[in-house]
């Protein structure tokens, strides 16, 4: 908000954009508590605080700018933790956060069952902080925060805050994780941010934007080489259904350690990036599925690949928490609006 035009001529921040809560009165999300979060540029996304404080609709300007399924928001159903039950309230939208002790498909072995990419986006939040800009006192900063609980008598038990922050004038999301073991044993860690976007962002000719060592899940008629997987295709009859291409990538980060990925969309100008640290998720997932009406990419950064629990622990891969033992996990997606913040942003990674 370059100028402080504003300055003189408000009463109420919620003028320039801040943080509103409210309950779902209707449908399948009936009763489900969320925050629409307005940063003030054109972006502005709702944070459904039931769902592990995930983020559902996402806009900048008139363009949506996430794939939401034909099941929307649903309430939490903690119990769906079992088979592919996750995907009957799937309701897609920017982030869906996968994990903290599984990630990838239904299994079961010694160590137990899991369901599909685990139990954490079922569960509510304890609400513990919103905080509202003051631009009257010169303070842009937003943020809302809880705590998410994963955990059961004898545990594991594992606690996620997160903490979803922006500042007005700026087209950004931060999020901050921090995620600790409770329990008295030491507990497996898988995380994957499940970042889903869809039309018109995603459109025919769309970029998408990565660098670094890939190869397909499974066998691949996208994902091969000689194959254009940078670009969007038109809606293809054989995603219809299940139908579907994965890559998990080894992507590269700058001298900083930080890893840059996103989407470039040249007829409406708009690139949204995506920026994480990669000591701390070292791999990024490229989902594509172009069905007809179900029509969106994800990318999924990740502590690993979508592997399940049981491949990580057979790679050594998998994380073991102790008790006391805290990680922390920071992400941003930022949405650009001109060319030259597009160029500058995704100058890592294009080919």
């Amino acid at each position: 908000m370059k100028g402080q035009l504003w300055k003189n001529k408000i009463s109420n921040h919620a003028q320039l954009g801040g943080i509103e809560t409210s309950v779902i009165d209707n449908g399948p999300g009936r009763g489900t508590r969320i925050a629409w979060i307005n940063t003030g540029t054109g972006l502005r996304y709702k944070v459904v605080i039931d769902r592990a404080m995930d983020i559902a609709d996402a806009f900048y300007n008139q363009h949506s700018l996430a794939w939401i399924s034909h099941t929307g928001i649903k309430s939490s159903e903690p119990s769906f933790n079992r088979g592919i039950e996750w995907l009957r309230t799937f309701g897609g939208g920017l982030l869906v956060t996968c994990g903290l002790t599984h990630v990838g498909g239904p299994e079961k072995d010694e160590y137990g069952e899991r369901g599909l990419h685990g139990e954490i986006s079922n569960q509510p939040a304890e609400l513990i902080s919103v905080i509202q800009p003051d631009p009257l006192a010169g303070n842009m900063e937003m943020s809302i925060s809880g705590i998410i609980k994963e955990t059961k008598p004898f545990g594991p038990s594992i606690e996620l805050k997160r903490t979803i922050s922006g500042t007005l004038g700026q087209a950004a999301i931060r999020i901050h994780d921090e995620i600790i073991n409770r329990g008295n044993t030491s507990a497996p860690h898988m995380l994957l941010y499940h970042c889903n976007f869809g039309w018109p962002l995603v459109d025919e000719g769309t970029d998408l934007i990565w660098d670094g060592k890939w190869e397909p899940r499974g066998e691949a008629q996208i994902f091969r080489e000689g194959n254009n997987f940078r670009k969007c295709p038109a809606p293809l009859k054989a995603h219809n259904g299940t139908g579907e291409e994965v890559a998990f990538i080894d992507i590269k980060s700058d001298e900083a350690g930080l890893c840059t990925c996103g989407l470039h969309n040249t007829r409406l100008e708009i690139g949204v990036a995506l920026r994480f640290k990669k000591d701390q998720l070292p791999w990024l997932t490229n989902w594509q599925h172009w069905g007809e009406g179900e029509y969106v990419t994800g990318f999924e950064p990740g502590t690993n690949p979508p592997i399940g629990q049981a491949k990580a622990r057979l790679d050594n891969a998998l994380i073991h928490l102790a008790p006391g033992e805290k990680r922390v996990y920071d992400l941003e997606i930022e949405v650009l609006n001109n060319k030259e913040a597009i160029v500058n942003a995704f100058e890592l990674g294009t080919e």
